[in-house]
């Protein structure tokens, strides 16, 4: 009798083990653990010229973090975007439908009212002059131009695109990205299912073309939170709030280098939870913001040198 609860014993072990073992299997598959590791041991055989041809990611070390966007503690950022003409930034509050100018160390200049906004989550510096914004709720990117005085904007008066997607609820548009190469606008949809999506630009008669879906199939990524692109490679980083990752993806959608976003990686003393947006200055510096209200940045380290050899 005895060798028989000692067989039972040892069988429901084995079951529990097999039970654990399916388990860690379907979390490393739905976090793409996987992939994110069979994906850095590639990036380690990138050459010095294809890395100087990318963004190349793993360069870059958080120079500042985690400071708090002073006044915007129960505002929830999102989106971020650089222009250029005023060397400033750009974000949107989602809980007070607001627009936010920022300096580049993370001082809050301006704030505008967006009345008749329902829950905004990217913006994007066009050309021309001209800013949108992804309203994530309504389903509709709104293209402006933004005057030095401009305090308040009516959603009423704005050109509106509708974006489709009418079933998508809180998973719908958050990431935009201005492609300057192609004249295009990219856009990020956050999840079920993510993807990325190309969008003639708009022109100020109002017309726009059809919304096509750019490959994104290899990005290991549960979700999208924000894009911004680099007109100098013609690539585009893409933002994962739950994967806590920056991707950097080609112009074919592929995968070209990645850093992650965890505490003690990449020069962070902590992980930057709830990334909701990502942008790039002139000189290639990263910026990123998080919920409610932090500022971070990250810069590429210089490139040591290689002595002469001796005569």
């Amino acid at each position: 009798m005895s060798i028989w609860i000692a067989r039972l014993v040892r069988l429901r072990w084995l079951i529990l083990l097999l039970f654990l073992l399916v388990i860690g299997l379907l979390v490393v598959s739905y976090r793409h653990w996987d992939d994110r590791l069979a994906f850095w041991v590639q990036q380690q055989q990138v050459g010095d010229a294809e890395q100087q041809a990318s963004i190349w990611l793993p360069g870059y070390k958080a120079v500042l973090q985690g400071k708090p966007l002073q006044g915007l503690e129960g505002d929830e950022v999102s989106g971020l975007t650089y222009s250029a003409e005023s060397d400033t930034l750009f974000t949107v509050t989602g809980k007070h439908p607001q627009l936010i100018e920022l300096t580049l160390d993370g001082q809050v200049m301006r704030r505008i009212d967006l009345h008749g906004f329902a829950n905004p989550e990217g913006v994007e510096m066009l050309s021309n002059g001209r800013l949108a914004i992804i309203d994530e709720r309504k389903r509709t990117l709104t293209t402006f131009k933004l005057g030095a005085l401009t305090r308040s904007l009516e959603f009423a008066d704005l050109a509106s695109f509708d974006l489709g997607f009418a079933d998508a609820g809180n998973k719908g548009f958050e990431g935009i990205a201005w492609d300057s190469r192609n004249e295009r606008v990219l856009l990020g949809k956050e999840r079920g299912p993510l993807g990325l999506f190309s969008l003639p630009f708009p022109g100020e008669d109002g017309a726009t073309g059809a919304l096509q879906p750019v490959a994104s199939g290899h990005l290991f990524l549960r979700d999208i939170s924000s894009l911004t692109y680099d007109a100098r490679t013609g690539h585009a980083l893409v933002l994962s709030d739950e994967s806590r990752l920056l991707l950097e993806v080609d112009e074919q959608g592929e995968p070209v280098s990645f850093i992650s976003l965890s505490g003690g990686m990449n020069g962070l003393t902590r992980g930057i939870a709830q990334a909701e947006g990502v942008t790039m200055d002139a000189a290639g510096n990263i910026y990123i913001v998080s919920e409610p209200n932090l500022f971070y940045v990250l810069r590429k380290e210089p490139v040591a040198e290689q002595p002469a050899d001796a005569d």
